[in-house]
């Protein structure tokens, strides 16, 4: 379905001045857009593709209890302990058995987060527009779930730096510009830093992005690798609740 006219985009409500920070990569992986804006904003954009996977950094919806039905729990390995995670979704037991830590979403909308409930109501907004859930290879307007931190643990093969500090930044760009992304070398601004800029605390940034865009750069990579490696492309959990998408063919015991 998808093919060389395709857009993939990341959209990601939890970081940022502005309620989402957003990516696009067209098929030849080359960045087309990378910004911040309102839902309206980022709709309206996304809305201009004919062809698009949108990837987007938050839960579909709550838990829908699955962690608490006997059946589920006894076909899990391991089985989790009696009266543990039982209000998780799947997909958020089955990361942590692979040690990449993770959000909880609660099974009542008013107890989760804003930036949950505002993934929500993306996900409700995209599917009015004409969005199918991945993969639906009849549409040509798709959406799928990540996780940035477990997209950069499983393409890293090991967790990645903590996403606010400045080595977390390089690392991640770094990782980006490795899978052939179109973006600035982040080794150009370790280069460029001289004691003068370290001790005026002002550091040159044209050349590093923030935590927000770079975490919607790596869930429109995910797209793009789901959507021209499907084989090569691992999906955890339950498609009821929501299923996550991640980049790689299997998955390490231990990250």
């Amino acid at each position: 379905m998808f093919s060389s006219s395709s857009s993939f985009i990341g959209l990601d409500p939890t970081a940022g001045r502005k309620p989402f920070s957003y990516a696009a990569l067209d098929s030849s992986l080359r960045l087309t857009a990378l910004g911040s804006g309102s839902l309206d904003e980022v709709l309206a954009f996304t809305a201009g593709q004919n062809e698009v996977l949108v990837a987007v950094c938050a839960p579909r919806r709550p838990n829908q209890r699955l962690m608490r039905r006997t059946e589920v729990r006894d076909s899990l390995n391991p089985p989790p302990r009696p009266g543990r995670w039982t209000n998780f979704r799947l997909v958020e037991y089955l990361l942590r058995q692979h040690h990449i830590s993770c959000y909880k979403t609660p099974s009542e909308v008013k107890a989760c987060p804003g930036w949950m409930q505002m993934g929500f109501h993306l996900y409700q907004r995209l599917e009015k527009m004409g969005f199918y859930p991945y993969p639906s290879p009849e549409y040509a307007m798709q959406w799928l779930e990540v996780y940035p931190y477990a997209s950069f643990s499983t393409l890293l093969g090991h967790v990645p730096l903590p996403k606010h500090t400045l080595e977390g930044r390089l690392q991640r760009q770094l990782l980006l510009c490795q899978l052939k992304i179109n973006l600035p070398d982040p080794m150009d601004f370790v280069k460029g830093l001289t004691p003068q800029h370290l001790l005026q605390g002002n550091l040159p940034q044209k050349q590093l992005y923030p935590q927000g865009e770079l975490d919607a750069l790596v869930a429109a990579y995910t797209a793009w690798h789901a959507a021209n490696h499907p084989d090569q492309t691992t999906t955890l959990g339950d498609a009821s609740e929501g299923q996550l998408v991640l980049p790689v063919a299997e998955l390490k015991r231990r990250y």
